[in-house]
């Protein structure tokens, strides 16, 4: 079988080349560049701009032996939570889908996986059910993913293919420069920190307790939905299994970037870290890590800190917790530590060269 993962350079693509791979599949990985993954991972990848249809379309003879589409490709707008209003921003996401789609109308697709998320119960508009059930009805709002939803509910009435909705909570990965992936901000913040002499405090708002997913449980998860008959056409909610508090979590980022955890520093990471957009070239200098500017190493993802600390908020957020009976009751038990999964990814950062080693 052969699987294409679109969006393959992101936090959850990179990780599905990786685990489809591994699992024995052919992979053919398309995104505008490479995906950076394990050494060795076998995959074949195709340079391409989802938002460019013509492209697309001419990229449709390398795709005949597609089985399968795992779709996590996402067009975000510069400052990201504003963007998930826009309209623009989801007729993009709608039209990027159809492009590759049509792409594969001659491929003999038996099953597509599709990545959503919990704003698809509206968390970034209003107080959710606690917890969220897949089965609760469609929350009434615009939002891409309905558009993509329907879009692929009809083709596979069409072409009697199947297809699995994903929807994690706080992905937590080692990819750099996306929209949405915290281990690399939460790193760099160490870093700037450190050099400054200032305390790796806490940027956030008011406590409050919330839910992350490892992204090769997500990966996990998507091999397991491709042939499963029990995720045919069925939404899924995925978290590690259990929740967390982001000030009891901070002495173990602290230590494992060897640093001293200092009191509450409340402040907004998309503001403080572009100030010092120079002491992490300083840093990148000293310590001759990889040459990747900030800009290019947080992506949109400062943002999406600010957004999951609560910065500037007088009130903790409601609460948003998802259930993930469902998935376990169709077959997919995994589970992950969380403090584990942000020290694992730390690590593994380090590692590659783009966050110092202490």
């Amino acid at each position: 079988m052969t699987v294409l993962v679109a969006g393959a350079s992101g936090l959850v693509g990179a990780a599905c080349v990786s685990a489809f791979a591994q699992a024995g599949w052919d992979v053919v990985a398309v995104s505008r560049r490479a995906p950076e993954t394990e050494p060795g991972v076998p995959f074949a990848h195709v340079p391409l701009d989802l938002t460019d249809a013509a492209a697309v379309a001419d990229a449709a003879r390398r795709f005949g032996d597609v089985t399968h589409l795992v779709y996590t490709a996402v067009f975000e707008k510069p400052g990201l939570v504003r963007g998930w209003r826009d309209r623009d921003q989801m007729r993009t996401n709608e039209r990027m889908l159809q492009a590759l789609t049509g792409a594969l109308s001659g491929a003999r697709l038996e099953h597509v996986t599709l990545l959503q998320g919990t704003k698809a119960y509206g968390v970034h508009r209003h107080p959710i059910r606690i917890p969220a059930r897949e089965r609760h009805p469609r929350d009434q709002h615009e939002n891409f993913y309905w558009l993509q939803e329907d879009h692929l509910r009809a083709l596979a009435a069409e072409r009697g293919f199947g297809w699995t909705i994903l929807r994690p909570q706080l992905v937590v990965g080692p990819t750099h420069g996306v929209a949405m992936n915290l281990p690399p901000v939460i790193g760099a913040y160490a870093a700037i920190c450190r050099a400054e002499g200032l305390p790796f405090g806490f940027p956030g708002g008011p406590p409050y307790v919330t839910e992350a997913v490892d992204v090769r449980l997500v990966a996990n998860a998507a091999v397991w939905a491709a042939t499963a008959r029990a995720a045919r056409d069925e939404h899924f909610n995925l978290t590690n299994g259990e929740v967390f508090a982001w000030r009891d979590l901070w002495p173990a980022l602290a230590e494992e970037l060897g640093v001293e955890p200092g009191p509450d520093s409340p402040r907004r990471l998309a503001q403080f870290l572009r100030a010092h957009a120079g002491t992490w070239d300083r840093i990148v200098a000293a310590y001759g890590l990889r040459p990747v500017p900030l800009a290019a190493l947080l992506g949109e993802s400062h943002h999406y800190a600010d957004f999951h600390f609560a910065a500037g908020a007088e009130i903790a957020p409601p609460p948003a917790f998802v259930s993930t009976v469902k998935i376990h009751q169709a077959g997919f038990t995994e589970t992950r530590d969380t403090e584990a999964s942000f020290r694992h990814w730390l690590r593994v950062l380090a590692e590659r060269g783009i966050l110092p080693v202490h």
